[in-house]
């Protein structure tokens, strides 16, 4: 390359150089004064801002103190500074004499100053001077702390400033807010934010929490209508449901304070006065006395249904709350009132009660319906009187009946020939007779002072000596065991050799009844009896022997007869007929001998109760044609016709077959004998209602009134011959077998006898003897 060429180069690369360096300097300049108009803007706001502030702090009147690194310069505000140094007795307004000056006034200053300039700790505090207070609030920004100071002069010196009016209504235990004109809060204390759940108010506002809303509508509505408004709520606080009474009232300047006070307790007291004063009303609506409670004003305040019901007054008058007077005039124009010559001077007297600080004595009235009342009057706790009214007509009534009865007692008791003393629960004697007083010896004097029981005995034991008697019989008095009350009877032997019988009872009311009688005749005669009644029991049993000896001696001797007399029948010619007409009758004798000492010994086992059934299953219809049988011959012979009537289906009783039989024996020979000639008995049976009904009929002579009423009684049918058995014999059998006989008759149309026996009879425990 040439050296021009060289040279060219190198004033082109200078030439490039110089017009780089220039455009350099070019844009360098322009960026230095792009960057002295932005300081010179930003000093200008910054001169703006000091300024504003300067002029805050003199139109606010306070002072702005800087601090860095313990050292203190006046930011702005000379006035308001040298002011507050003022007010803390400074000569000269220094700021680093200022702050000493608030650390020197109290301990908690300077530790909340020392918290601010090392840590940067918010703080703000009020300091007491000579001439007023100063208002201190410090912040922390950066390396610097600020202090702002205000000087509260005048009458504004006593009152807190906002900071320090927060931290008060913080230190409350209850919610406290103010609120906006739609009842939103704005500000809140500290309770009020542990009340929500929140830890700050913006918190609340973002969850939509609120203390209580209807205490959010109440401060709306005090903001519209510019009125105090209160009310009482319950909202649980410390997961407790408390009651709080909400007050609202407009603050000047706009806004609404709520504060809320705590009233539980005196919720929960007033609700337990509602309760009881509800339950002593229900209480008072159901007693039988009638009450009314008047006012201090003389007003009906209460009265319950006896109330209206016992003076016939009208409710929907009560409730209206007449006065006393009103009540007593109404009453008295219904003539309900006792008589009263004077009513004026009644009624004062009775309107004058609520002057009295004491309950007054109980009145009796006397109503003209006949009513008794018993009229109680006293101070009512609340003020005015309560006036208690008790119908004791039937109770008067009831004394007078019980005195009355009392008095029948002691007549009746007088009366009687046993000595009787009642003694009460307390052991005292509270009745006795005059037979008690002739029995011991004793004089109604003496058991006058005598009183109780052990005076009593005192008086007695000369006659009866037995302590332990006595013991016991105290026993069954004053003891409260309802076991040793029961009662006790016993017999014991006095000094002068009477047999006692004495008893005690317990009465209903408590007390006890002891009697004494003297059953010294009744033992004797006893004994008697009782030996009577021994030879009586011997004489039976000689009488049931000698029956049965007898029977034995007799039947022997008609055997043979009955047999002689049967042979005699049939020894054909060699007898006459008139001989065998003799023998015919002697033989129909000793049988009728035979069965009549057969019915004798029957009706002694009867009366001896001896006699006991062989208790089988018997066929009705069997034992009717037996009877029938038995007795056909007799009824050809004396020309009267015998019938049977009865179902084939009549089956099986339970019974004696030949206890039974035997009844119908008797029956149908009775018949028999009672008909005529021509005449016919009818012998029928018949089930009805779980019995047989065996029923012997005739169209004999019947039987004549007066003896019906006796025709099963012994011996009445003597005038036919025999013993007079048969029929007594036959009620006893059938009675025997569980059953009873009924007869129908009229005179000259027969007679008609119906055995009525159950189905199953019992059988008896005592076996049959043989004789």
């Amino acid at each position: 390359m040439s050296q021009d060429t060289l040279i060219l180069l190198a004033t082109a690369g200078a030439v490039s150089l110089a017009i780089c360096a220039t455009v350099w300097a070019l844009a360098q300049g322009r960026q230095s004064q792009a960057r002295i108009e932005a300081l010179a803007a930003k000093l200008a706001v910054v001169e703006g801002r000091a300024e504003a502030a300067q002029a805050s702090a003199e139109a606010f009147d306070s002072a702005l103190l800087a601090v860095e690194e313990g050292r203190a310069m006046l930011a702005s505000g000379e006035e308001s500074f040298a002011t507050c140094a003022a007010v803390l007795g400074l000569a000269s307004p220094e700021a680093q004499a200022v702050v000493n000056a608030l650390m020197r006034a109290d301990p908690d200053h300077a530790r909340r100053l020392r918290g601010l300039f090392e840590r940067g700790e918010a703080c703000a505090f009020e300091v007491r001077g000579a001439g007023g207070v100063v208002s201190v609030e410090g912040r922390a920004a950066g390396a610097l702390a600020w202090l702002r100071l205000s000087a509260v002069i005048g009458d504004d010196s006593g009152l807190p400033t906002a900071p320090r009016f927060a931290a008060f209504m913080d230190a409350r235990a209850t919610p406290a807010w103010i609120a906006a004109a739609d009842g939103s809060p704005v500000w809140v204390n500290k309770p009020w934010l542990t009340a929500v759940g929140a830890a700050s108010l913006d918190e609340a506002a973002a969850a939509g929490a609120s203390f209580e809303k209807a205490a959010d509508a109440l401060a709306s509505e005090a903001a519209n209508l510019g009125q105090v408004r209160e009310t009482v709520r319950w909202a649980t606080l410390d997961g407790r449901r408390r009651a709080f009474h909400v007050t609202a009232r407009p603050l000047e300047g706009g806004g609404v304070g709520v504060w809320t006070d705590d009233v539980t307790e005196a919720e929960e007291l007033r609700e337990q006065l509602k309760r009881q004063t509800e339950a002593n009303d229900e209480t008072l609506n159901h007693i039988a006395d009638a009450v009314a409670i008047f006012s201090q004003a003389k007003r009906l305040i209460f009265y319950n249904t006896a109330f209206a019901n016992l003076w016939g007054l009208e409710p929907a008058w009560l409730s209206e709350r007449p006065t006393h007077s009103e009540v007593l005039d109404r009453l008295r124009q219904r003539r309900r009132l006792p008589e009263s010559a004077d009513y004026a001077r009644w009624k004062a007297a009775e309107l004058g009660r609520y002057e009295s600080l004491e309950a007054g004595a109980d009145d009796l009235w006397s109503l003209p319906d006949g009513r008794t009342l018993r009229v109680v009057r006293q101070p009512h706790p609340l003020g005015g009187l309560l006036v208690l009214f008790s119908d004791i007509t039937g109770e008067l009534k009831l004394k007078s009946q019980y005195n009355a009865q009392i008095q029948v007692q002691q007549a009746t008791l007088d009366k009687l020939n046993d000595a009787v003393a009642v003694f009460g629960s307390d052991g005292r004697l509270r009745l006795h007779n005059e037979a008690f007083e002739r029995f011991w010896n004793v004089t109604p004097v003496q058991l006058d002072l005598a009183g109780d029981f052990e005076g009593v005995v005192e008086l007695c034991i000369p006659r009866l000596h037995d302590l332990q008697f006595w013991r016991e019989l105290k026993g069954r008095v004053a003891d409260p065991d309802p076991g040793a009350r029961a009662p006790m009877t016993g017999e014991v032997k006095t000094s002068d050799s009477r047999i006692v019988l004495y008893q005690s009872r317990p009465l209903p009311d408590g007390a006890t009844l002891i009697g004494f009688t003297d059953v010294t005749d009744a033992r004797r005669l006893e004994s008697a009896l009782a030996e009577r009644s021994a030879a009586l029991a011997d004489a039976e049993r000689l009488k049931r022997d000698f029956v049965g000896n007898v029977s034995y001696e007799l039947r022997t001797p008609l055997t043979t007869i009955i047999g002689y007399s049967e042979l005699l029948e049939r020894s054909g010619e060699n007898l006459s007929e008139r001989g065998r007409g003799h023998a015919a009758a002697v033989r129909a004798a000793a049988t009728q001998l035979a069965r009549s000492i057969d019915d004798v010994l029957d009706m002694a086992q009867i009366d001896a109760d001896e006699m006991a059934l062989d208790l089988e299953d018997v066929h009705v219809a069997q034992v009717l044609r037996e009877a029938a049988a038995r007795w056909a011959e007799d009824a050809r012979s004396g020309g009267v016709a015998i019938a049977l009537e009865h179902k084939d289906d009549i089956g099986v009783i339970r019974g004696d077959a030949k206890r039974l039989g035997q009844i119908l024996d008797h029956l149908v020979e009775n018949a028999i004998r009672q008909t005529p000639s021509g005449g016919r008995v009818t012998v029928s049976a018949r089930r009805a209602l779980g019995e047989i009904q065996l029923q012997v009929a005739d169209t004999g002579r019947g039987i004549p009134f007066h003896v019906q009423a006796h025709i099963f009684d012994r011996f009445i049918g003597r005038e036919r011959g025999g013993p007079g058995l048969g029929l007594a014999l036959v009620k006893a059998l059938t009675e025997l077998h569980g059953g009873w006989v009924a007869l129908e008759s009229e005179p000259g149309a027969g007679a008609t006898f119906t055995c009525h026996l159950p189905e199953a009879a019992q059988a008896a425990s005592a076996p049959e003897l043989d004789f």
